[in-house]
Order: C-alpha cells, then sequence, then structure tokens
C-alpha cells in the first residue's frame, strides 16, 4: 500500500481500520487455528484494536471529526501497545503480573491447595506460549502498535493540517 495513498485524509481511517482488523484477526488465527489459548493479558490487548476499528471507521463518515477520530484510533493502539510493554515485562520476570494470571505461591495447607486449583487461570501471563525472533506476541505486538498507532496520529495531524 503506498504510504501518500493510505495518508489521504479520506482513506486514512480505511487504512487504520484494516489494518487493526488485520491485527486482531492475526490474534484469533493464532488463537483458533493454531490453538494458542490468550491469557487474560492478551484478550486486554484486543479490546483497544477494536476501538481504533470504531474511531477509525468513524472518521470515513465523519469528515469534520476525522483528526480527532484518527487521533482515537491511534491512541487507543498506543493503549494495546501500553499494555503488552506491562505484559512483556510480566513474561520476562520484570515484575510481578496480576494475581491469578502469573505463578501462585506455594499453598500452605489442603484447603489452600484446593483453592488455587480451582481458581487457576487456564493460561498464565508469565510464559509466552509463542516465540518468533526472540519475541513473544506481546512482543510483536509493541512493536507494531508503536507503527500503527503512530501511523494513525499522523494521519490525524496531516488530516487536520488539510481541514484548517
Amino acid at each position: 500500500m503506498n504510504a501518500d495513498f493510505a495518508l489521504q485524509p479520506s482513506r486514512a481511517g480505511l487504512s487504520v481500520a484494516a489494518l487493526a482488523a488485520l491485527t486482531l484477526g492475526i490474534a484469533f488465527l493464532s488463537q483458533y487455528g493454531f490453538g494458542l489459548a490468550p491469557c487474560e493479558l492478551c484478550l486486554w490487548q484486543r479490546w483497544p484494536y477494536g476501538a481504533a476499528i470504531i474511531f477509525a471507521l468513524a472518521a470515513l463518515v465523519m469528515p469534520k471529526l476525522r483528526p480527532a477520530l484518527l487521533a482515537l484510533a491511534g491512541l487507543s493502539v498506543l493503549v494495546s501497545g501500553g499494555i503488552a510493554v506491562f505484559h512483556v515485562g510480566v513474561e520476562e520476570k520484570w515484575w510481578q503480573g496480576l494475581p491469578g494470571c502469573s505463578a501462585a505461591p506455594t499453598p500452605n495447607s489442603i484447603e489452600a491447595l484446593r483453592a488455587q486449583l480451582l481458581t487457576a487461570p487456564v493460561v498464565r501471563c508469565d510464559e509466552a506460549a509463542f516465540r518468533f525472533l526472540g519475541l513473544s506476541m506481546a512482543g510483536w505486538n509493541v512493536l507494531w502498535s508503536i507503527v500503527l498507532g503512530g501511523f494513525a496520529l499522523f494521519a490525524a495531524k496531516r488530516a487536520r493540517a488539510e481541514t484548517t
């Protein structure tokens, strides 16, 4: 896709929406096609992409609000990247994850063990299910969200310049 074509204000919303939808499609393909069950933080990273799609599509039909809507789409994607940074830190053991999403402490009684087993998450956030070129899916999301979020913010800036 030609960057000038994609950055034209009338098309930027479609570009951002399509790329955000492609991102979610890859996440769903990895889950349902390849059996990589997402953890809680993985699921959290998906929601901002959904918001970005809505903002970007709204930018297509509301030209007067296009700069603001594209900016909101870009910021939504960057929120996903922020969650992904936290997730990478949990995977790399740089900091503690959410309760119930990481390895739990060893229980000191049978009742505590039973409670821990009954509330244990299906997928742990502190273990990467898949790595490609040394990066987990959360790590790739950090990089991609910077690119797509930056693209959307640049498109918003360009749309604003053309409306003034």
